[in-house]
């Protein structure tokens, strides 16, 4: 469309893209979106209903590994910019089938990669994680320059699209910036992961699982706050450069547990220890001092405040 910029965001119908796509169409009204979803499991189109029947708003149902469909899609635009969210990111199904992420994570960068130089894109920004960089002891936090050392086949696959991105700076000049975020949270998010999974538990009064001691320890982040921060990294960022993005809120999981309990007034009693996660980092922390000084950007939303809206959301899907 004239006058319009084109973003291809990849993983559009997850978690975290569907919320980046939000933002766009909030944020700006000279935007073409494209978005590329593979629709696994966790994918729910549905929450983008809003926008299919925007001009300006299209949907692709291709996995990223699929080369030569994926290049179709970028042959029926002129995309200008990419954002990357589309990844397998479960560290529980990562250790029961490492392949299928690695296919995801890793080909699928690559095929991604290689249509934004085909088709000269002028920004490709790729979201990782900080699970890529290990795991840290009681002190300190990551920061852009701590070494990549994962422990999980997710963040092994991870660790080895962000490589993949570096190589094509280098190797082929091609723009890309790269940012890894802490844990989110927030609507939209599929009930696997840690926050969803234990509000479903405990309306339903089913025993709240938690791994070892509940001790392990994450910082969290608002899925809007990281989506503004991936957005500031779009705009601003230096091609070849690394942003963490964190909410500065480390918390325990069982301290998670335990604020989700209170909430919906429910016992203590529900919560049931369960053997350890295979290899469970002990604690992430994130450095976010980088994209602060350089960028401008830091998180808004305090926990107490996006723990109480992620709640009243999913309380008002399970309860209409």
């Amino acid at each position: 469309m004239r006058g319009m910029k084109t973003i291809l965001v990849t993983g559009g119908a997850g978690f975290i893209g569907a919320t980046y796509i939000h933002h766009l169409f909030n944020a700006y009204d000279d935007i073409q979106v494209v978005n590329v979803d593979a629709l696994t499991y966790a994918a729910d189109v549905s929450q983008l209903d809003v926008f299919k029947n925007l001009s300006r708003y299209h949907f692709h149902h291709v996995r990223l590994e699929e080369f030569d469909r994926l290049k179709h899609v970028f042959s029926l635009y002129k995309i200008d910019e990419i954002v990357h969210f589309a990844a397998e990111s479960h560290v529980d199904r990562s250790i029961l089938d490492g392949r299928s992420f690695v296919i995801s994570n890793v080909l699928g960068t690559q095929s991604l990669l290689e249509c934004a130089r085909q088709f000269s894109v002028s920004k490709f920004v790729h979201v990782s994680t900080d699970e890529v960089y290990g795991s840290l002891g009681v002190e300190g936090v990551f920061t852009e320059e701590t070494p990549l050392a994962p422990n999980s086949p997710y963040s092994a696959s991870k660790a080895g699209s962000d490589l993949l991105v570096r190589s094509y700076v280098h190797t082929h000049g091609l723009p890309c910036v790269t940012t890894r975020c802490s844990n989110n949270y927030g609507p939209r998010q599929f009930p696997e992961k840690l926050i969803p999974l234990m509000i479903h538990h405990a309306f339903h009064d089913k025993p709240l699982p938690v791994y070892g001691t509940g001790v392990n320890i994450r910082d969290w982040i608002y899925v809007e706050d990281h989506c503004r921060g991936v957005d500031t990294v779009r705009l601003k960022g230096r091609v070849g450069e690394v942003y963490n993005i964190g909410g500065r809120c480390e918390l325990a999981n069982l301290d998670i547990v335990k604020h989700i309990l209170k909430r919906l007034e429910k016992p203590e009693a529900l919560i049931t220890f369960v053997e350890d996660r295979l290899g469970h980092d002990f604690r992430y922390a994130m450095g976010i001092d980088k994209i602060q000084s350089e960028l401008g950007w830091e998180p808004e939303v305090d926990f107490e405040t996006g723990l109480d809206l992620t709640i009243a959301w999913y309380l008002k899907r399970m309860t209409t």
